[in-house]
Parts: structure tokens; sequence; C-alpha cells
């Protein structure tokens, strides 16, 4: 009975501890989170809210990173890591980076099994153990490769080490080779692919996107039967929903093999998975169109083109456009013949949740500029996502947009072409509409970059801090400038350097020379993703020792990326026996590729659970070890005060001090003395 009350005391002792640490987490943090806090209270939260409001708000850990870890003893990171893992909190390259180089220095690389999957793939693999080597990469490979998009050389080094611990380079992968070596088999020629065991569809299926020979290959696959689908012409519809996106590649000539109850059948459920938004627009859009022209000529229910114009199969009812076969029965030709503006009128919304290709989406546009010859109703845009890409600016500026919901639709869509981004929002501001920070995170960085200079100008510094992190990588470099000096604006007020660069590091590949020169003298240890996306005219002009210093104990990781082309123009500039010096060459030798692949999902019904045609469940593309009993609530774990330096990013010494330093940090007054003044808050803006 003691013991029994002392193991409840104790777990009451823990559980409070826990609580009373995650709600000063909360309270500490809330604030900083911007948009993505879901219903914090103003009054701030009890210790018996705090787990649900945690649960309910998953990138609380999202806003981690390294400058305030490196503070961090051996045994507090090593928990913070572990926490990452155990929360599977998604990290961006350039979190992940600079924390491997910590996890390294403070030697917790051995420790791999416990970190998150992606984390590994950032590690130095020359320090790898030959005994580790196969575990290691097991690990890595439930990673997200893509987030190696600016790091070419450690992408080769990854899948060297992979195929070295197999031994050496292998004429055919096996089956226990391909469970290795999980989602870096995606870096694979089509050579390997194609004779490979033929379960690495396993490992293809968890590619972000296959690449023009890896399609070819895909295919050389699935013709020669020898997959456990078998041959196209003893393909069923739970085999080809098994293969998920993959079935998304089949080219037109293994259709045709197919049976055709079978083929339409699955046409049915691609159609349904796309309406549920479990498939993206572009992967249905393809799909549909191979299938349409590999049964142009064999669909006997399908009219002859050389019908001309006339309405055959019959007027579209609103009963037809709710038929998931809707496609394969009318044609582009006939969809303009069979419907009539009445009808399209009162089902816009059924017929556009069918994934049409382009040249039936130019015939609904063009009926629909009869319908409204003066520009489609502001109702209606929002039901228009998939065609806004067929629109004129001229035909943007007939439109009325009094709602920032409108644009967010507009432009969150994936159709929105990049450029019509400045009409749609014109359209927005000239009815006295606003750019709030929501609007900004909605629409995303790379919206960013095609809003208008004057329009950047007029966004309100309080409304420009809530934007958040976006990635705007892939602007052009006038509107990167543009940017910065928006930015420069809002935050060079900042009290103290750390907090600054914080802020401005999203913004800093239109950085001019002499901010990255008085960022090199801060001590603030930039990440490589942000040194590879700074502008390469200024990165070119940067000396060696400014690099060194710019870079600081993240110096190393220049050799993950010395075929990066911003690096190349850097090396080029400078002498060989400077470089030799940071352990770089002269001579890169790899191609680097620019496209980045995007993230698709595709998931039809039950199709987490009917992968057996291709053997075990897939592993996620990006997964974490299973929580162990041992790990550690992070809010227990680690003192508030280490929590504030992670989580808020307080940092001490003001940017106008000479020595421009960022340590040592310490606990502001107002933790000690448990309470946060408003003072402290206006100055944590996270």
């Amino acid at each position: 009975m003691i013991k029994t009350f002392r193991q409840s005391a104790m777990g009451s002792r823990v559980g409070a501890l826990v609580s009373l640490g995650l709600t000063l987490l909360l309270s500490l943090t809330a604030h900083c989170s911007g948009p993505q806090t879901k219903g914090f209270p103003k009054g701030g939260l009890d210790a018996s809210e705090a787990t649900t409001w945690v649960r309910d708000n998953t990138s609380l850990l999202q806003n981690f990173w390294c400058l305030p870890a490196s503070q961090l003893p051996r045994e507090q990171l090593s928990t913070l890591i572990r926490s990452l893992a155990s929360q599977r909190v998604p990290l961006k390259a350039w979190q992940l980076s600079c924390l491997a180089n910590l996890a390294a220095r403070l030697g917790l690389q051995d420790d791999f099994e416990f970190h998150p999957p992606s984390l590994l793939l950032f590690y130095n693999l020359s320090q790898v153990k030959e005994a580790n080597c196969r575990a290691f990469i097991h690990h890595a490979a439930q990673g997200d490769t893509t987030l190696l998009a600016n790091l070419p050389n450690q992408r080769v080094a990854l899948r060297r080490t992979a195929l070295a611990c197999l031994g050496g380079p292998h004429l055919q992968l096996s089956a226990s080779d391909l469970g290795l070596l999980g989602v870096l088999v995606c870096d694979m020629e089509a050579p390997q692919i194609v004779t490979a065991d033929p379960r690495v569809l396993k490992n293809l299926l968890r590619c972000p996107r296959l690449t023009a020979t890896q399609t070819a290959a895909l295919n050389t696959l699935l013709a020669s039967g020898k997959t456990q689908i078998g041959p196209p012409g003893s393909w069923n519809v739970e085999g080809l929903q098994a293969l998920g996106p993959l079935a998304t590649y089949i080219r037109p000539h293994l259709w045709e093999k197919v049976q055709e109850a079978v083929g339409l059948d699955f046409f049915r459920s691609v159609v349904a998975a796309y309406r549920a938004g479990q498939l993206s627009r572009r992967d249905a859009q393809h799909f549909i169109t191979n299938f349409l022209e590999s049964k142009a000529n064999s669909v006997s229910s399908r009219p002859k083109r050389r019908t001309g114009r006339s309405c055959v199969r019959g007027n579209i009812t609103a009963a037809t456009l709710h038929d998931d076969l809707f496609l394969a029965r009318y044609d582009c030709a006939q969809l303009e013949s069979c419907l009539g503006t009445r009808v399209l009128r009162a089902n816009l919304d059924p017929l556009l949740q069918h994934p049409l290709p382009e040249e039936c989406q130019r015939v609904v546009k063009a009926k629909l500029t009869q319908i409204y010859p003066h520009g489609v109703p502001e109702d209606q845009l929002r039901l228009i996502t998939s065609l806004v890409y067929l629109y004129s600016l001229a035909e943007i500026g007939q439109w009325n947009i009094t709602s920032g919901d409108t644009v967010m639709v507009l432009l969150a869509s994936d159709a929105a072409l990049d450029n019509q981004t400045e009409a749609v929002l014109q359209r927005f501001l000239d009815h006295n509409g606003k750019v709030t920070g929501a609007l900004l995170v909605a629409i995303g960085g790379s919206r960013l970059c095609w809003m208008s200079l004057k329009q950047i100008q007029i966004i309100q510094p309080s409304e420009f801090r809530l934007a958040g992190a976006p990635d705007i990588s892939l602007c052009p470099q006038s509107r990167k400038d543009a940017l910065f000096t928006k930015a420069h604006e809002v935050f060079r007020n900042t009290s103290s350097i750390g907090e600054y660069y914080y802020l401005i590091r999203p913004y800093l590949g239109g950085a001019p020379l002499e901010e990255l020169q008085y960022l090199a003298q801060a001590n603030i240890s930039m990440d490589i993703d942000t040194f590879t996306n700074l502008n390469p005219l200024m990165l070119k002009n940067m000396g060696v020792n400014n690099v060194r210093n710019l870079l600081g104990q993240n110096v190393g990781d220049l050799r993950k990326a010395r075929n990066h082309p911003n690096v190349v123009l850097w090396m080029n500039s400078h002498n060989m026996s400077d470089l030799s010096e940071m352990g770089l060459d002269t001579s890169p030798t790899l191609t680097y590729v620019t496209n980045r692949p995007p993230n698709t999902a595709y998931s039809p019904p039950n199709l987490d659970h009917t992968l057996d045609p291709l053997g075990n469940d897939v592993a996620p593309a990006s997964g974490s070890p299973p929580v162990h009993l041992g790990y550690l609530s992070l809010a227990m774990a680690l003192p508030s005060s280490l929590l504030w330096l992670l989580l808020c990013q307080v940092l001490s010494g003001p940017m106008g001090t000479v020595h421009r330093t960022l340590g040592p940090w310490q606990l502001p007054m107002a933790l000690t003395q448990g309470s946060q003044t408003p003072e402290h808050q206006e100055r944590c803006s996270c």
C-alpha cells in the first residue's frame, strides 16, 4: 500500500512537472508562433489544458533553430533531438544542416537510431562507422532526400555510401538491397531500376517525382510482366491501385493491353480519388490524358471525331456530370457540342471536379465567357481555380474581388500562373482590400515573388512580421532584392543581432554585399542552405575569410555543396591555395540539377491497405523511430530558460554593440522573477 501510494505520488509529481513545464513553454511561445498557433487564450492555459493545446498545435517545435540550441549541454541537445524524432517534427533543410553539425560536434551522431531520419541525411558520412553502415543507411533511407536539393555532393555521397554498404556497385539490386536503400532508389539510374528485383516498385512509390528515364524504366518493368501484378493483360483494379501514384506514369501503349472493364473501373477510382482530394490535379490529368489516348480508337462507346461538332452521346445533364466515367464517354469535342450554358451555369462545380484535360478546360472557359461576358462573378471565381491559368491579365482585370478569401483560393491553387499574382491581388486592392499576414502565409512565398514593387511596399510592417518564413529561393533576383529591402525596413530596429538574423534569414537572397559582410562579423554561423541561396553576384565578391566567418561552425558544409552553381561561382573567383585551406578543390565534376521535384500525395480509397501485390506495406517517405518510454517530454527535460532560447529566440546583446556578439545569453529578468513584463512581450517577436 505504501509502495503504491509512493508510486502514485511520484506519478502525480512528474505529471505536475510536465504540465507546469509545458504550460510555461506554451505561455512563452504562443505569441511567438504567429498564424500557426490555434486558439491560445489571452489569459494563458492552465496545466490541465496544456496537453490538449499541444495536440492541436503540432507545429510548436517547428520554430527550432540552431543559434540558441548551440548553447545546450550534450545531454539536453540529445533530449531535444530525440524529442524532435518522437514527435515527428518536420524541420526544413536550413534547420537540419546546422543541427547535424551540432550533434556531430558533441558526439551524438552514433545515437542515430533515435534521431529523425532526415537529420541523418546531413551527417558527415565519412564519420559513419563500418559496423553501423547498414543500420545508418536503412534509417537515413526513411528520410526526405528532397531536402538535399542544395547539397548535390552530399546527395551523391549518400548514394555512394549506400552502395558501399552493399559491398560495392551491384549489377542487380536484390530484394534485401532494396529494403536497405529505401527512398535512395529514387536517385538510381534507369538501368538499375530495370534490372532490379521487381519489388523495386515499393521503393519507387516513395519518389516525389520520376524523371523521364525512370518513367521509361518503370514502363519497361511493368511491360515485362515480372512484377507482382503480372503482365498488362492480367492486371486487375486491386493491382493497379497498389501501384498508387506509379499508375499515373503508365503510358498509352500499356493501357491498350489492359482489359477494357478493368481499365474503366480503375478510371472510375482515379476520378473518385481526385474528387476526394487524394490525388493532385497534375497526376490525375496525366493519367486521364494517357488513358484516353490509348482508348481513342479502341473503346467502341466513344464517338469518332469525324462526326463533327454534333452531339452524338446525348445532351449533358446534372446526372451526367456526377458520373465518374463522364470523361471516358464525352471527349472534348462532345463536351463542346453537348454541354448547354444553362446546365453549365447550374453545375459548374461538379463539372470542374473532374480532372479535365487542357482542351476540355478551354471549352469550359469559352462557354463561361459566353455566360459572363463582363467577367466571372466573385462567387464563381472560387469554383474555377483549375481554369485560372487560362485567363489573360486583361480578363482578370474584369473581375471584382472584394474578399481576401477569394484571393487565397485563386492564388493558393496549383493552377494559377505566377505572373497572374499581381493582377489578382490588384483587383483586391482596388476594392479597398488589405494585404494581411494571414493572406501572405496562405498564398505562400512563391507568390511574394510576383507581387509588384508597389504592392510589396504598401504591406504594413505589422502584417509583414506575420508572414512567417516564406521560401523565396525561386524568386527572380529583382524581387528578392525588393523583399529584402522591405524586410530590412521592418526588422532593422530589432533589439538583438540574433533575433534580427532569425527574422531576416528568409530574405537574405536579396541582401547586398554590405549586409553579408556585416553578418560575417556577427558570429551567426549561417546554415549552408541559406548560403547557397544568396545573390551569386554578391557572394562572388566575398573573400575567403568573410565566407569562413559567415558560415562559422557550418563552414565544413561547403564540401557538401561545392558543386552547387553559386558555390562554384564563388570558388572560381578565388585562388586554389585559399580554397584548399577550407578543404575545397577547384574541379567540380557533378551535374547539378536545379529543378526541385514537387511533393505529391496519392492515396486512393483503401490504398494504404491494398499493397499486397507489391509486398508489405510501404513505409512513409519520412518517418521516425517508435516512441520509446525512455523519452522524456521536452517540456520536462529542458529547463524553461532553454525552452525560451530554443523557441522564442530572445538573444541578449543590442544590435548596436561594437563587437556584435551573440553570447553569452542570459535568462531574461522577467522569467527569473516568474513573470513576463509587457516590455519583454514586445521584444519577443519571433
